[in-house]
């Protein structure tokens, strides 16, 4: 497994290694021992399988009381992967970065604890597996869709909102836009949520 650094600490791309031949290919997704070897001791609690269709945005997503880490890929298709850093203390608190992670590449991406997550589909279709540290608490889940819509439509007129997650599409919109900044992100959940970053993961 090839560990590739990120911009964000913490966020890391994770190359598997392909056995490939006539027959088709192999590789290993997941190996306990590897994993911590490459700095990511957490276990994993919960798998999920999720499967989309073109333009389908889903997320971003942040629990609160029960923060997960997250191991992300693309089995089939292709998306386009968001973590944004909601740690207090991380000097990239408020930055975000994206990955394209598709079944041809077998990238996985590694999002800890304190991140908010969500993806696009560039895709026809996508079938996406995620392990999880902690289960899923719908209770304590932060979500909004303005950036992620922001980043997902670059280089487009328009994005139909008919594509949105059910879920995410009955929450509020964000004006993050562009801004990156944590007054941005602070006033966003003030208006929406009454949550206060002084709640969100040390980090």
């Amino acid at each position: 497994m090839k560990k590739i650094a990120t911009s964000l600490p913490g966020l890391l791309l994770l190359e598997p290694r392909v056995f490939g031949d006539d027959r088709g290919f192999f590789l290993e997704s997941y190996n306990q021992r590897a994993f911590a070897e490459l700095g990511i001791p957490e276990p994993f609690v919960q798998d999920n399988h999720s499967y989309s269709e073109k333009n389908v945005i889903r997320g971003l997503h942040y629990q609160i009381r029960q923060p997960q880490g997250k191991l992300v890929r693309a089995i089939t298709g292709e998306i386009l992967d968001v973590a944004l850093d909601l740690r207090r203390s991380s000097p990239t608190f408020g930055k975000w970065e994206s990955f394209k992670l598709s079944g041809e590449n077998k990238h996985m991406l590694w999002i800890p604890h304190g991140f908010a997550h969500g993806f696009r589909v560039v895709s026809q279709t996508a079938h996406v597996l995620y392990k999880t540290t902690d289960f899923y608490a719908p209770s304590t889940s932060v979500r909004w869709h303005g950036m992620i819509l922001h980043w997902a439509s670059r280089g487009k007129s328009t994005t139909n909102p008919s594509f949105l997650q059910e879920t995410s599409r009955a929450c509020p919109s964000s004006r993050l836009k562009n801004s990156n900044s944590a007054a941005s992100i602070q006033s966003e959940l003030d208006r929406n949520r009454g949550f206060n970053l002084n709640r969100l993961a040390a980090g």
